[in-house]
């Protein structure tokens, strides 16, 4: 590992693990309809594998880019490598952006909690990292951008 690592928790897993836990005990307890147990589990699960997969976000250098996941299932991870990055700032995410993972009309953003993040300006487009450390985690990508970017922003 590299000089970055930061490791962000939310309390949005609580409600779906609470969500998940609701939908499989309305599976068990709903006899009377076969179809609705089936329902009700799938759903419970389906909520489940989101909360494990949404618990934390964890953003960190990885040798030559900056690697961002949700875990602790590996479902969603993205890197940037830092040869790419043209620019970064402090900014901030909107309402309708809301948490998760989503393609807004100011690039690709990956928050799970809170509305500080940063905006991470590549050869690809831009990509937001939502974090309770916004500042600390744009000093340090700084230091990554290639000298010659500056020109291309």
């Amino acid at each position: 590992m590299g000089g970055y690592w930061h490791r962000q928790h939310a309390p949005l897993c609580l409600v779906l693990y609470a969500l998940a836990v609701l939908f499989l005990i309305l599976a068990v307890q709903l006899d009377e309809e076969p179809w609705l147990n089936y329902l009700f589990a799938a759903c419970g699960l389906l909520v489940l594998v989101c909360a494990v997969a949404f618990h934390h976000l964890t953003v960190f250098d990885d040798g030559d880019g900056l690697a961002v996941r949700f875990g602790p299932l590996p479902l969603f991870r993205a890197r940037v490598r830092y040869a790419t990055i043209r620019d970064v700032a402090v900014d901030r995410s909107t309402l309708l952006e809301g948490l998760g993972i989503h393609l807004s009309p100011r690039g690709w953003i990956w928050n799970l909690w809170g509305r500080d993040c940063v905006a991470i300006r590549h050869t690809a487009g831009t990509f937001r990292v939502g974090t309770d450390e916004a500042m600390a985690l744009a000093d340090f990508l700084r230091t990554k951008i290639p000298p010659d970017s500056a020109s291309v922003v």
